[in-house]
């Protein structure tokens, strides 16, 4: 039988929710890395697997990504209303909002400050539809669901890019919706261990941003700001 092969960048929020939900639901697979850093998915030969040139993408004539999901016909139309919502406003906000505060000089392009608030705005209206809407129900999960969707990992990985936030915008953004962390702790503690495991490359990359914002104020402090004390050799 043909192993499923799943091209991928973990640093792409629906790469993640895909790698998540395959490990979750004990679906075989081959991870093939896809650098979007080096725009690898621009290439002729990812053309062929995916025309589109985005990733993820699934290889398997087989494979329907939703045969995982509950026969309700009901059910399965409100996942795909959550998705549609998704891709043009929750995942439309955030991705102008961080690659215009913080990703764009990664891949070649200036900060635009106009396009990061146009981008914060749509964030935090899509935040509140989520807090107020979506998350509605008696279950932990969207439309009241007892379990995590792909709805649920596509819309938590979409605002886990937000580790990349300076800390004070990221709580600046997120702390007002207090159903929206506890949904997204409940994902986490849901697909635990692959959750955090896929996510790494994610932590590991919040952590070099931190790093450089560091460096960035003590070089904007200057040497002079600083007291030498004498030595006592």
């Amino acid at each position: 039988m043909m192993r499923l092969k799943v091209y991928a960048d973990r640093m792409s929020q629906p790469s993640r929710a895909v790698l998540i939900f395959c490990k979750v639901n004990g679906i075989a697979f081959e991870e093939i890395k896809v650098d979007i850093s080096k725009r690898q998915q621009l290439s002729p030969e990812y053309a062929e697997i995916n025309p589109m040139q985005k990733v993820p993408s699934i290889v398997d004539g087989r494979f329907k990504l939703f045969e995982r999901f509950p026969t309700d016909l009901s059910r399965r139309a409100k996942i795909n209303s959550v998705l549609d919502w998704h891709h043009s406003n929750l995942r439309h906000g955030a991705v102008t909002f961080v690659v215009n505060t913080v990703l764009a000089p990664g891949v070649g392009l200036p900060l635009n400050s106009q396009l990061a608030t146009e981008g914060e705005k749509l964030l935090s209206s899509s935040l509140s539809k989520l807090e107020n809407f979506w998350l509605k129900g008696d279950g932990q999960f969207l439309l009241g669901g007892f379990k995590p969707s792909i709805a649920d990992l596509s819309l938590v990985c979409e605002i886990m890019q937000l580790e990349v936030l300076d800390e004070k915008d990221r709580e600046r953004i997120l702390v007002p919706y207090k159903k929206v962390l506890q949904w997204i702790e409940d994902t986490r503690y849901a697909t635990r261990p692959h959750f955090d495991e896929v996510h790494n490359i994610l932590y590991k990359a919040k952590r070099k941003f931190q790093e450089k914002r560091s460096k960035q104020t003590n070089n904007e402090t200057g040497p002079t700001d600083k007291i030498t004390l004498p030595s006592k050799i």
